[in-house]
């Protein structure tokens, strides 16, 4: 979610250089089951755009219809949406409307937080019932110190709050620089990955050839040092022997959510031979953390494909999954 509410700041920063209000609107509390969960937001404008969605767009219009009262009076509202009898989810939404202009410090706190890759807080006052309140709103708290949105907003002790902890955005590492990682950094940008490419220098790759890469860099394999976390997947695709296993040499020791290895299990075993010749005293724990060959096994054969596959084994790793059809999940999709 910390993707959608960078995209959402990108726009407001935008649409307050023509002149436009926004309003924003946060799934703050939810009753039964719905398409997104709370936490989930979208921004209004005054010219009638959207930015995201809090649901999967049967919500959105009622949105807009009731944000009308926020552009006008800046007073924070909570709608009530029930959609027992509108919506296939038959859940009930409770969703914060605020005036979205925040302050200098705000954004510059905001900005030095993605950029230092830090998780940071979010608390929303509000109360589960239809009605406006200058006292509801959001705080958001950047390194520890509380940025609210409204400054009428207040902690009563008649309020509900809604906490939520946002990590730093989600990023996708791709050494190699050939076809399928073109394909790969597309795909993991429309998902609102934060991409970012390592191409040898004698390839003579630039960013252009990678649309909707973050970071492009060129650096020799064997000198590159990785900047990685726990909110990052790596995955190695030079389609070269020597390439990746000096930068498997160099993942060693770094931290990462994932680590995915394009090619078969032959391959695979000779790079891992390779690499404990290198450094016979190499923790097994390391070997037993790469997926490789990456992805899912559903057939894939092209590129895009295989970059779905990919993408998807990622996201069930991250999330703890066990991969399963949803037909055969008991319970909520979401637990």
């Amino acid at each position: 979610m910390t993707h959608e509410l960078k995209h959402i700041v990108q726009v407001y920063e935008h649409a307050k250089s023509e002149g436009l209000g926004a309003v924003l609107a946060t799934v703050v509390a939810l009753d039964g089951s719905s398409y997104r969960r709370p936490g989930v937001r979208m921004l209004v404008l005054e010219n009638g755009s959207m930015i995201g969605a809090v649901s999967g767009g049967c919500v959105e219009k009622e949105v807009l219809r009731q944000a009308a009262s926020v552009f006008s009076t800046t007073i924070s509202k909570v709608m009530v949406y029930d959609g027992r009898y509108r919506l296939g989810c038959e859940g009930t939404l409770y969703i914060l409307l605020e005036a979205f202009d925040p302050s200098a410090d705000w954004l510059t706190a905001f900005k030095d937080t993605l950029k230092g890759r830090r998780s940071f807080e979010v608390k929303s006052y509000y109360q589960k019932a239809h009605g406006i309140d200058k006292e509801y709103g959001s705080v958001f708290f950047f390194n520890g110190n509380p940025f609210p949105l409204q400054k009428t907003t207040r902690n009563s002790e008649r309020f509900s709050c809604y906490q939520q902890m946002l990590p730093p955005c989600f990023r996708l590492l791709l050494l190699g620089a050939e076809h399928d990682a073109v394909v790969l950094c597309g795909f993991a940008s429309k998902a609102g990955w934060e991409v970012t490419v390592v191409a040898d220098p004698k390839e003579e790759k630039k960013q252009t050839d990678f649309p909707g890469t973050t970071t492009f860099l060129q650096a020799e394999a064997a000198l590159y040092q990785p900047e990685t976390d726990g909110q990052t997947a790596v995955v190695l695709m030079t389609h070269s022997f020597a390439k990746d296993l000096q930068f498997l040499i160099a993942l060693q020791k770094k931290s990462y959510t994932y680590l995915g290895l394009l090619g078969p299990a032959k391959r695979r075993e000779a790079l891992f031979d390779a690499l404990l010749e290198r450094l016979p005293e190499l923790d097994e724990s390391f070997l037993t953390s790469i997926h490789g060959p990456a992805g899912l096994h559903i057939g894939a054969e092209t590129p895009q494909e295989i970059a779905i596959a990919i993408m998807a084994e990622i996201v069930s790793h991250r999330n703890d999954k066990i991969v399963m059809p949803l037909r055969e999940k008991e319970g909520s999709i979401h637990q």
